[in-house]
C-alpha cells in the first residue's frame, strides 16, 4: 500500500484482504472491561461473606436491577428466591468452601417486578498468595430454555404416561383402602381389640402373603410390624416378567400410619407395571421417581421412599443372573458358597420420589448353586444394641453375621435373621421386611469307586 502526501492511503491490489485484516484487529481490540460487562452469561465478585463487589451489566439486564442497588449493599444470596437462599446456605456455600469450586449448581434468582430467572450457577474461590480466601467469583447462565425442554420432554414421556396412569388407578385404589382403613378407625377408638385386628388386616393387603414358587429358586420372606397400633411403610413382592423372567423388590416408604399404607399401595403398583413396560431396574426406578415426584413432591406434598429392584434371569449351569438397582436403600448382601459375603452396592440412587430427575445405575451379579441373596430395610441395621440401647446394629455386624453362616439356603437365612431381630426386644421399634433368592446347593454324591489296575 502507498500513501499520498496530505491524503488518504491508496488502495492497493490487496485492500480486501487489509479490510479484513483491520475486522479482526477491531475485534481484538475490545476491552476487557467491555468483553466483562456484555458478555452472554452473568457475573460477579463477592466477599467471603457475599457481599457483590462487582457485577457486569448482563446480569444487572437480567434481573432488571441497577449496580448501585446491587454493589456494597446486597450479598448474593439476597439476589435468589427463597427455596435458592436455603440451599445457598445449607448446601451451595459449604460445598464451595470445602471444595473451593462449584460447577453447574440450578438455582433461581429473583427479577425486578417478582418474577423468577432459573439458573445455572458456577463459582470459584480466589486465594491470595499465602492461601487465605479472598474472594468468590461466580458465573450465571441463563437456564430458562433448558427448563422450558425439560419441561417438554418430561410432558412428552409416553413411556412414562401409560405407566402414570395405570398408576393414577393405583393411587385411586389406594385411596379407598386409606378411607376405609380411616373409617375403621373413627369406628374402632373404644375398642382396641377391633382396631389392632382391622390395621392387621389392611397390613396384609400391602405385602404378599406368601412367595410365588420359583422353578429353580428358593424364597423366604419375613416381615416384622414394629406396632400393631400404626400401619407399617415396608414393603416387598417377588411377580413373574414371562419367559421364566422374575421380577422383585423391597423398599421403606417414609411415615407410618393410613398416609405410608397409601404411599405403599402406589408404589407396589407402580413398580409392578413399570416392569411390565420394561424390565430393565434403572428405568422402573426411574418411572417409579417421576410417579412420585408428580403425585407428592411437586404438588407441595414431599413423599419419598427408599426401593431396590431387580430382576432374576436363567444362566448357564444353574446359575442365576441378577440385575439391580438401587434408590437411596441399604445395599443387597450376597452370601456366596465359598463362605464369604458381599455387599452389592450401586452407584448413585438417590431416594424415590425427592427431585424430579433422579440418577439410578444397574448393576449386575451372578448366583451360582449355594449361593443367596438378601434384601433388608434399615429397622435390622438401625436396631438398637447393647447394655444402654445407645448403639446400632450397623452393615458391619449384619455382614460379619451373615459371613459366619454362608453358605447359606434362603429359608435358612431368613430364619436365622428372625432369631437375631427377636434377641433386639425393644431395641427393635422399626418395621422390618427381609427377602431373600437363592440357588439350592446340589446334592453331595458318592464318588464312584475306581475300578483295579
Amino acid at each position: 500500500m502507498t500513501s499520498r502526501v496530505g491524503g488518504d492511503p491508496e488502495p492497493g491490489p490487496d485492500a480486501g484482504d487489509l479490510t479484513t485484516d483491520a475486522a479482526f484487529g477491531a475485534l481484538l481490540e475490545d476491552s476487557a472491561e467491555e468483553l466483562y460487562e456484555q458478555a452472554p452469561c452473568g457475573y460477579l465478585s463477592t466477599l467471603m461473606d457475599g457481599t457483590v463487589v462487582k457485577v457486569n451489566a448482563t446480569l444487572m439486564d437480567w434481573l432488571g436491577l441497577r449496580r448501585e442497588e446491587v454493589v456494597g449493599r446486597l450479598r448474593f444470596a439476597d439476589l435468589l428466591t427463597v427455596g435458592g437462599r436455603i440451599y445457598h446456605e445449607t448446601h451451595f456455600t459449604p460445598l464451595l468452601r470445602l471444595r473451593g469450586e462449584l460447577s453447574g449448581i440450578a438455582l433461581e434468582m429473583k427479577r425486578a417486578g417478582g418474577a423468577r430467572l432459573p439458573v445455572l450457577v458456577s463459582a470459584t474461590v480466589k486465594h491470595g498468595g499465602g492461601g487465605e480466601p479472598l474472594l468468590i467469583r461466580t458465573s450465571v447462565f441463563d437456564a430458562s430454555d433448558r427448563r422450558a425442554y425439560e419441561g417438554e420432554l418430561l410432558r412428552r414421556r409416553e413411556e412414562a404416561e401409560k405407566a402414570r396412569a395405570e398408576a393414577e388407578q393405583a393411587r385411586a385404589e389406594a385411596e379407598q383402602q386409606r378411607a376405609r382403613a380411616e373409617d375403621a378407625l373413627r369406628r374402632a377408638e373404644t375398642d382396641r381389640a377391633r382396631l389392632t385386628e382391622a390395621l392387621a388386616v389392611l397390613q396384609q393387603s400391602l405385602v404378599p402373603s406368601s412367595l410365588p414358587a420359583v422353578p429353580g429358586l428358593e424364597t423366604a420372606a419375613y416381615y416384622h410390624t414394629a406396632s400393631p397400633d400404626r400401619l407399617g411403610g415396608d414393603f416387598y413382592d417377588l411377580f413373574s416378567l414371562g419367559r421364566d423372567r422374575w421380577g422383585f423388590f423391597l423398599g421403606d416408604v417414609c411415615g407410618k400410619g393410613p398416609e405410608a399404607a397409601s404411599l405403599t399401595s402406589l408404589t407396589r403398583y407402580t413398580l409392578r407395571a413399570a416392569a411390565l413396560h420394561d424390565s430393565e431396574p434403572a428405568a422402573v426406578l426411574a418411572t417409579l421417581n417421576t410417579v412420585l415426584h408428580e403425585r407428592y413432591t411437586a404438588a407441595g406434598d414431599p413423599r419419598y421412599c427408599t426401593a431396590v429392584f431387580g430382576t432374576v434371569t436363567p444362566g448357564p449351569h444353574g446359575h442365576r443372573t441378577v440385575r439391580l438397582a438401587s434408590g437411596g436403600h441399604p445395599p443387597a448382601l450376597a452370601l456366596r458358597a465359598d463362605g464369604r459375603a458381599e455387599f452389592l452396592h450401586t452407584s448413585g440412587g438417590l431416594l424415590v420420589g425427592i427431585l424430579p430427575d433422579a440418577p439410578f445405575t444397574t448393576t449386575q451379579t451372578t448366583l451360582a448353586p449355594g449361593e443367596t441373596l438378601l434384601l433388608y430395610t434399615d429397622g435390622l441395621t438401625e436396631a438398637r444394641t447393647g447394655p444402654t440401647r445407645t448403639s446400632l446394629f450397623g452393615e458391619d455386624a449384619l455382614h460379619a453375621f451373615a459371613t459366619a453362616r454362608a453358605p447359606c439356603g434362603a429359608q435358612e437365612t431368613i430364619d436365622a435373621l428372625t432369631g437375631l431381630l427377636k434377641s433386639f426386644g425393644e431395641g427393635l421399634d422399626d418395621d422390618t421386611a427381609l427377602m431373600a433368592l437363592g440357588i439350592p446347593a446340589p446334592h453331595p454324591t458318592t464318588p464312584a469307586a475306581k475300578p483295579p489296575r
